[in-house]
């Protein structure tokens, strides 16, 4: 990438949000609430093959870092229901344009492993004959 002056740095702090953000399956939990609020067994059946403890993690710093709000109904009985919040919301555009990227790239990505694994096994086979 190329730096400019005004062009932000990528910080500590920036490289936290970013993992918290694009790690296995806050992506996922986003993509989900952006459609509409869900409680938390929603999630699970919306991304099944998350864990009870890894969607409670998740949840909860998505939370921490303001994309996701959880809100108490007053039902009976009382629920949860978690729901995008207005600043996670401005990522859903990027959200969905990174979901186009991996859609447009993702054959020459696949090409480009292909390529990579045949010559690590000719690597491989060339170290067996020596």
């Amino acid at each position: 990438m190329q730096e400019t002056e005004d062009a932000p740095q990528l910080t500590a702090q920036h490289r936290e949000l970013l993992d918290q953000m694009l790690d296995k399956w806050s992506l996922q939990i986003m993509e989900a609430l952006c459609d509409q609020p869900l409680r938390f067994n929603e999630l699970r059946r919306a991304i099944p093959v998350v864990t009870q403890k890894s969607l409670t993690s998740a949840l909860r710093r998505l939370e921490r870092n303001g994309m996701v709000e959880r809100v108490i109904t007053h039902t009976r009985p009382i629920a949860v229901e978690y729901r995008i919040s207005p600043i996670g919301r401005t990522l859903q555009g990027l959200i969905d344009a990174l979901l186009l990227w991996t859609t447009d790239t993702l054959p020459e990505v696949e090409q480009a492993r292909a390529r990579f694994d045949d010559r690590q096994r000719e690597d491989d086979d060339a170290r067996m004959l020596r």
